[in-house]
């Protein structure tokens, strides 16, 4: 087994990843930037260092710093969590060169996964059906329009190295395709440092489903069921669950063989998942596949029982899944809303700030990720996630009742969080019988503000009395 990893990522998941080393005996050594010198990751670690300034340029994306203090500190792997250097096959390659096990796939295969055209050529050689589009990337807007009307209206354009949602615009009609193109170019040249760009026919009202995959060394390659993340707002998720409502149990196994072809196809090793768009009429279609750990991994983790982060210690570590395909079991329902620090009510800014006062809710079929406590100060630095609150329970409705309950008790005061909007999903006839797809918060989303501002002016009156 490994002996000491380096955390080249903060916060949430930082912690989550030496959680898991701590129970396996590994030594974990925390790298953090001078806005995370007081973070639960740098107390908790075995062994913590600054890497650089706040800036996550200077930081945690220093490949240097990052690697020297792997070196330095005797560790014989890093672990890249999500986010940051998770998917940057070049980081991949340097900490091979250097010596040390990457705790993820190789860089070849996250090249060849990084890229969506790509990887899409990839799908469809492994038999998996894509969404109609361009074969490979664009070289002008005279080529994506001819697509564009090959496949009709609606399109989407989307960078070849995007991902969250960046680098991508929707074009409803041939007048807006030069627009769209421009807009997506320049996103993704600003946010991936690649102006590249392919086109997609627009699924509309689709599911978001995506098949967690874990593959080994020795050739293993198992899927751990489906996360439906259709709760989504400008593509970014605010609420996974597992099992979908969407899925019979036949186009589950479908979906499921679908995702280990791609992952067999890509010679993939690690955590991954394949990523599914589910048109109304049951068809699905491959989109992409994140060459990491997800955020919202606890949700498989909650229905299977079994820890991914321990799996992906063991396969870097060059032993065998500790699983079969047979031995995976889904057991009840379990539901995450993603707790951000940011203001529904000023279009989601963000909003980091002292965290004054913290209450986590607990109890039975209750899980919390994060790294804040009280007095932690939220830097305006990274992401705004500060928690991922789960519920699990034997069934979906007793799993929505739950969540409810969990966020009832949720206290995180200092600044604003989206957490009275993901209560207020828990309660919606649509999502409760789980008829609702991507679109859902574009429709729903000034409904569900006012009715969080009359809740608000009805407990003013309340206390007011």
């Amino acid at each position: 087994m490994l002996k000491r990893v380096l955390i080249a990522n903060r916060g949430e998941i930082a912690l989550r990843i030496i959680r898991a080393c701590r129970e396996l005996g590994v030594e974990t050594v925390a790298v953090w930037s001078e806005a995370d010198e007081s973070s639960l990751p740098a107390q908790l670690a075995t062994t913590s260092l600054c890497i650089g300034p706040a800036r996550a340029a200077d930081s945690y994306l220093n490949q240097e710093a990052i690697l020297s203090a792997a070196q330095a500190n005797r560790c014989d792997a890093i672990h890249p969590g999500y986010g940051f250097l998770s998917e940057n096959p070049d980081f991949a390659d340097r900490c091979v060169q250097a010596g040390l096990k990457y705790i993820g796939p190789s860089g070849d295969v996250i090249r060849k996964l990084g890229s969506k055209s790509a990887a899409r050529m990839l799908a469809q050689s492994a038999g998996v059906p894509v969404v109609p589009g361009s074969d490979g990337p664009l070289k002008n807007v005279r080529q994506a329009k001819a697509r564009a009307d090959q496949v009709g209206y609606p399109v989407l354009l989307k960078a070849s190295a995007g991902g969250g949602g960046r680098g991508m615009r929707q074009a409803d009609r041939p007048e807006d395709l030069e627009r769209a193109f421009q807009d997506a170019r320049a996103e993704a040249v600003a946010c991936f440092g690649d102006g590249e760009l392919y086109l997609e026919k627009l699924v509309v009202n689709p599911r978001h489903i995506e098949f967690q995959i874990m593959a080994d060394s020795q050739g293993h390659v198992v899927h751990l069921g489906e996360r439906d993340c259709s709760i989504q707002r400008r593509r970014q998720k605010l609420v996974e669950e597992s099992p979908s409502k969407a899925l019979t149990a036949g186009l589950r196994a479908e979906m499921g063989r679908a995702a280990v072809a791609a992952a067999r196809a890509a010679g993939y090793v690690g955590a991954g998942t394949v990523e599914f768009v589910l048109a109304p009429d049951n068809q699905f279609y491959f989109i992409e596949m994140n060459t990491r750990i997800q955020v919202e991994h606890p949700v498989t983790e909650l229905v299977t029982g079994i820890d991914l982060v321990r799996e992906q210690l063991r396969v870097a570590a060059g032993l065998p899944l500790s699983f079969t395909q047979e031995e995976v079991v889904v057991s009840g329902h379990a539901i995450e809303c993603r707790i951000n620090a940011e203001d529904p009510e000023r279009d989601f800014m963000p909003c980091p700030g002292t965290t004054t006062f913290l209450h986590l809710p607990g109890g039975p079929g209750v899980r919390v990720d994060t790294a804040l406590y009280t007095g932690y100060e939220v830097p305006p630095y990274y992401d705004s996630l500060v928690a991922k609150v789960l519920s699990h329970a034997p069934t979906r409705l007793e799993a929505i009742r739950r969540m409810r309950r969990a966020l009832e008790e949720l206290i995180i005061e200092g600044y604003p969080t989206n957490a009275p909007l993901a209560h207020l999903i828990m309660h919606d006839p649509q999502f409760v019988r789980g008829r609702y797809d991507t679109g859902f918060l574009d429709k729903n989303l000034d409904r569900l503000l006012e009715l969080a501002r009359t809740c608000d002016r009805l407990m003013d009156g309340d206390e007011n009395q």
